[in-house]
């Protein structure tokens, strides 16, 4: 059976990059291949990390919908087609992004199909990783509705540990099926550790790890380099792992 993982947060904590290790993770040390990773934020750009070049989206699929069906086709079967024709292939993974819509008008149709036409595909997968967008209320809509795990990021600041609280509340508000979920800290400073841990108690929060702020994984950023161009030993790849092995299953 598929387990889906999804990263979820409020814009700026690294999602992405939190996803990308995660992929990594899941190939290198639990030798699982192929992934599915699902980049759906708008500002797709989980491609990058990862070290490959996406053609096709299902944004353009989904604009296409609205025009023309080629004959002989129905939606479902043509769209499927286009789902298939927007993976990217990498070593160990497949990629699909979800991409921004490029016109006004209604997606409810294109979306519908979107969702059954994932939700197929997913089945051929044994751990799909979803990189979301910012906020939560999106997850109710597409495709990430039944999750196994769930990241929550936040930043090392009030209001962003504050934002990611008020996210587990809206799992019960949006009816989400979310077995696991896990609040985790990125870019922590690691000579304020000590501080983070007291502001979490004074809040009442529960955090589930942390990430400390990683100069070498900014260099890299930087850089263009991949997250599978991480050394081993790299403080954020090393963090991100530990996390990993306590709750992936």
């Amino acid at each position: 059976m598929s387990k889906v993982v999804a990263i979820a947060g409020k814009g700026g904590v690294g999602k992405t990059t939190f996803a990308a290790l995660l992929i990594r993770y899941l190939i290198e040390e639990r030798k699982i291949s192929p992934v599915l990773a699902l980049d759906l934020d708008p500002n797709s750009n989980l491609n990058e990390l990862l070290g490959v070049c996406v053609n096709h989206t299902i944004g353009e699929a989904r604009e296409l919908l609205k025009k023309e069906v080629p004959p002989g086709m129905t939606k479902h079967m043509w769209f499927e087609y286009k789902i298939h024709q927007a993976i990217v292939e990498g070593k160990g993974f497949d990629l699909l992004v979800m991409g921004r819509p490029e016109g006004p008008g209604c997606y409810c149709a294109a979306n519908s199909i979107a969702k059954e036409s994932i939700e197929t595909l997913k089945k051929n997968y044994k751990f799909i990783v979803v990189d979301n967008e910012a906020g939560m209320e999106h997850m109710s809509r597409l495709v990430t509705q039944n999750v196994d795990s769930l990241y929550i990021l936040s930043d090392p600041t009030p209001r962003g540990l504050e934002t990611a609280h008020r996210m587990i509340g809206l799992i019960d508000e949006l009816n989400l099926n979310i077995k696991e979920f896990y609040i985790i800290v990125n870019r922590v400073k690691p000579e304020r550790k000590e501080e983070l841990y007291l502001l979490v108690e004074k809040k009442g929060i529960n955090i589930n790890g942390i990430i400390r702020e990683d100069e070498y994984l900014i260099k890299a950023d930087t850089e263009e380099v991949s997250i599978f161009g991480l050394k081993g030993d790299t403080i954020s790849l090393m963090d991100a792992y530990s996390i990993f092995e306590k709750n992936i299953e």
